[in-house]
C-alpha cells in the first residue's frame, strides 16, 4: 500500500486492538512474573521464620508438597511463559488450589485506591504476603458477616477489625459476652511463634493498645450503666423477651397505646405491671373494654410474664437515666476512635434479653442519627455477637423490623457486623443486605450439618476453590473472605490467614478494668439511678383517691341508710304511740258513753259528800269563828 492511498478506518482499528492486547498481554506477563516472584520470596521467608521459630536441633516440619521432588510438581499451564522466577520458586509456593493467574486475580481484586483495613494474606499452600486481603474502609458500612465454629478465631477477627477501624478514628461497638475482647484495652504480648506468624503474612506486629469504654448491662457487671426505660424499649422487642404470641404482642401494643394516650411513663417494669394491674382492677376495666379487644385474661398472661421476667434479676436493665446512644460515637482527644464493650458475662442466662437490647441499641441509632449517605468512613461500626440469639424464635414482625433497619441504617453511617455460627442463624433477608463476608471453619458432623455447609458454599461467588472441602479444612486463624469492592461488586474468593491483633488475646485483667470505668467521664451521668413519678406513681395515687373516693361514697350511704333505718324505727315508735293513744281515747270514749245514762242529774250538778258538807251553813258558821279567833278580827 503507498502512502498516498487512504488507511481503511477497519484495518487502522483491527491494528490498534491488536497492539492494545499486545500491550495487555506483555503487562498481564510481567504481573505474573512479578506474582511469581513475590510467591517465591514469601515462600522463603516463611521457610526461614520457621526455621527461626524450632527448637535447636529439631528440623523444621515440612508439607508433603515441599518435601516432593521438584518433577513431581505440576507444571505450569502451556499458555503462561517459563521465566527465571519462576523457575526459581519453591515448589510448596506452588502446590496451592490457585494457579498463578488466579492467585494475581486476587491480588487484582483486593487492591484499592481508597483507605483499605488489612484482614490477612492469601493462603496458596503457604501464605502469599504480598497478596493481602484487604476491604474497603468505605464498605464498612456495608455490614458484613463473621462466621465460623466455636474456637475458629471469630473473636480474634472481631478484635482486629475493631483495632483498626478505631486506629482510623472510627468508634466501634461490641458485646463481650465472655469477657475475652476486653484485652483490646491491653497491649498484646509478644512471642516467637505469634511473630513468625504475623511474619509469615507480611504483618508488621507491634502491641498496641486501643481507647476502651466498658459498660454493662443495668449496672450488672463491671462499666458504665446501660438502662433503658420501657417506653423507649417497646412493645415488639418486649414481646421477644417474654415469649409472648402474636396475640399477646398485639395485646401489648394496646397497653402502651394506652400509657401513651394517657400520659402514663412507663420507666421500669414496675410502671407497667401498674398499668396491667389498673386495667385488670375494678377500677380499671371500664379503660379495659375500650381498648379493642384487650382481655383480661390475655393482660392476666403478659402481668404473669413480667412478674417472672422482673423475678429473674431483668428489672434492673430498665430505668433512669435512659442511655443515649450517641455516646457510642465518642472519639479520644487524638483522634481515634473509641471501643465501647459492653460487658455482659453477668446476663449470659438471660440470652434474649441481652440480644434483644443490642436490637434496641442498634434501633435507637437509627431513629436519632441524621441521613449521611455514603461517607469515606463510617460513623460507627456495630459488630453484633452471638447473633443467632438475636433471631432464636424471632416473630416475623420482629424480623421484619430487623431487616427494615440493616437496610437502612447503612444511609446513617453504621456498619453491622453479625458474628455467629453458621450463616443458618441468620434469616436469608438479613443476609441479603451483607456485603463482606469472613468465613471460619465448619463442622460437618451430621447429615444436617452437612446439608448445612453445602447450603453456604452456594452463597459463595464462583473461585478457584472446592468450597465443600476447604471449609471444613481451615485452620484457626483461617477463613474464606469475599468483600465488597469500591465498585460494590464482589471481590475474588479468598482463602486467608488473618492479621493477628495488636492488643491482649486475653481478657484486660480486673484492676485495670475498674480503674477505667471508674475515671469514666460516663459514669456521673449513668452511674446513680433516678425514679422519678412515672406511670406506677399516677395510677397508684389515681387508685388510692378512687378507694378514698370510695370509702367516702360508702360511709355516706352507710350513714344514709343509718339515718333513714333510725327514722324508720321512730316513725315506727310514734305509729305505735299514736295507735295506743287512740286505742286509750277509744275506751275512755267508751266508758264515758257507757255511765253517761246512770243519772238524771247532770254530771255537772253532781256534788261529792264532802262538797256537801263543806258548802252546808253550819259548816260555814263553824269555818267563819275559827278564822275570826285566829286573826282577831272579829269582834269582842
Amino acid at each position: 500500500m503507498s502512502a498516498a492511498e487512504p488507511v481503511d478506518p477497519s484495518v487502522a482499528a483491527a491494528e490498534a486492538e491488536l497492539a492494545r492486547l499486545r500491550a495487555e498481554a506483555e503487562a498481564a506477563e510481567a504481573q505474573l512474573k512479578a506474582a511469581q516472584a513475590r510467591a517465591a520470596l514469601a515462600a522463603a521467608e516463611a521457610a526461614a521464620a520457621r526455621a527461626a521459630a524450632a527448637p535447636a536441633g529439631q528440623a523444621t516440619s515440612t508439607s508433603p508438597e515441599q518435601a516432593a521432588p521438584a518433577a513431581d510438581v505440576p507444571p505450569a499451564p502451556a499458555e503462561l511463559p517459563s521465566t527465571p522466577a519462576a523457575e526459581a520458586a519453591p515448589q510448596a509456593a506452588l502446590a496451592g488450589p490457585l494457579s498463578p493467574e488466579q492467585v494475581q486475580t486476587v491480588i487484582t481484586g483486593y487492591t484499592f485506591a481508597a483507605e483499605t483495613l488489612d484482614l490477612g494474606a492469601l493462603m496458596n499452600g503457604d501464605a502469599v504476603p504480598d497478596a493481602q486481603i484487604r476491604i474497603p474502609l468505605g464498605m464498612m458500612n456495608r455490614h458484613g458477616l463473621v462466621a465460623g465454629a466455636t474456637g475458629t478465631g471469630k473473636t480474634r477477627t472481631l478484635q482486629g477489625l475493631a483495632e483498626q477501624l478505631a486506629a482510623k478514628g472510627v468508634p466501634v461497638f461490641a458485646a463481650d459476652i465472655k469477657g475475652d475482647l476486653s484485652g483490646v484495652a491491653t497491649p498484646g504480648e509478644s512471642s516467637e511463634k505469634l511473630l513468625a506468624r504475623t511474619m509469615a503474612i507480611g504483618q508488621d506486629w507491634s502491641p498496641a493498645a486501643s481507647v476502651t469504654e466498658y459498660y454493662a448491662l443495668g449496672g450488672v457487671g463491671k462499666g458504665v450503666p446501660v438502662r433503658a426505660t420501657v417506653s423507649g424499649f417497646g412493645p415488639l422487642l418486649l414481646s421477644k423477651v417474654l415469649g409472648l404470641n402474636a396475640t399477646q404482642e398485639s395485646s401489648l401494643g394496646l397497653v402502651f397505646h394506652y400509657a401513651d394516650a394517657n400520659g402514663l411513663a412507663l420507666v421500669d417494669l414496675s410502671d407497667l405491671r401498674a398499668v396491667l394491674t389498673y386495667l385488670t382492677s375494678a377500677e380499671g376495666k371500664a379503660e379495659l373494654k375500650n381498648l379493642g379487644g384487650l382481655s383480661a385474661a390475655t393482660a392476666g398472661v403478659i402481668l404473669r410474664e413480667l412478674i417472672t421476667f422482673a423475678d429473674g434479676g431483668a428489672d434492673v436493665f430498665f430505668g433512669e437515666p435512659e442511655f443515649d446512644v450517641r455516646e457510642f460515637l465518642r472519639t479520644a482527644p487524638d483522634g481515634r476512635g473509641i471501643v465501647s464493650l459492653l460487658e455482659v458475662p453477668g446476663v449470659a442466662d438471660k440470652p434474649a434479653l441481652f440480644s434483644t437490647f443490642l436490637m434496641y441499641l442498634l434501633a435507637e441509632l437509627f431513629e436519632l442519627l441524621p441521613e449521611v449517605g455514603d461517607l469515606d468512613k463510617p460513623k460507627l461500626v456495630f459488630f453484633f455477637d452471638e447473633a443467632h440469639l438475636l433471631f432464636r424464635d424471632a416473630s416475623k414482625d420482629f424480623t421484619a423490623a430487623i431487616v427494615q433497619t440493616v437496610r437502612l441504617i447503612r444511609s446513617k453511617g453504621v456498619g453491622v457486623f453479625f458474628v455467629t455460627q453458621t450463616p443458618k442463624d441468620v434469616p436469608s433477608d438479613v443476609l441479603a443486605q451483607l456485603g463482606s463476608r469472613v468465613q471460619h471453619a465448619l463442622r460437618a458432623f451430621t447429615p444436617d450439618d452437612a446439608k448445612a455447609l453445602r447450603a453456604t458454599v452456594g452463597t459463595y461467588p464462583r473461585s478457584g476453590y472446592d468450597l465443600e472441602r476447604v471449609l471444613q479444612e481451615l485452620g484457626t486463624g483461617e477463613a474464606i473472605v469475599t468483600v465488597m469492592s469500591e465498585k460494590g461488586a464482589p471481590t475474588p474468593v479468598a482463602w486467608t490467614r488473618l492479621r493477628a491483633p495488636q492488643g491482649l488475646m486475653s481478657p484486660t485483667p480486673d484492676a485495670a478494668i475498674d480503674a477505667a470505668v471508674a475515671a469514666s467521664p460516663l459514669l456521673p451521668k449513668y452511674g446513680t439511678p433516678i425514679d422519678r413519678e412515672s406511670a406506677r406513681e399516677i395510677l397508684t395515687a389515681r387508685m388510692n383517691a378512687a378507694n378514698d373516693a370510695a370509702a367516702a361514697q360508702e360511709a355516706a350511704l352507710a350513714k344514709a341508710k343509718a339515718d333513714a333505718e333510725y327514722a324508720k324505727q321512730q316513725a315506727a315508735i310514734q305509729k305505735q304511740a299514736d295507735k295506743e293513744a287512740k286505742a286509750r281515747q277509744a275506751e275512755y270514749d267508751r266508758l264515758l258513753k257507757k255511765t253517761s245514762g246512770t243519772t238524771r242529774t247532770p254530771r255537772a250538778a253532781q256534788k261529792s259528800p264532802l262538797e256537801q258538807i263543806l258548802g252546808s251553813k253550819s259548816t260555814q258558821t263553824i269555818l267563819n269563828g275559827v278564822i275570826r279567833g285566829m286573826f282577831g278580827t272579829g269582834r269582842r
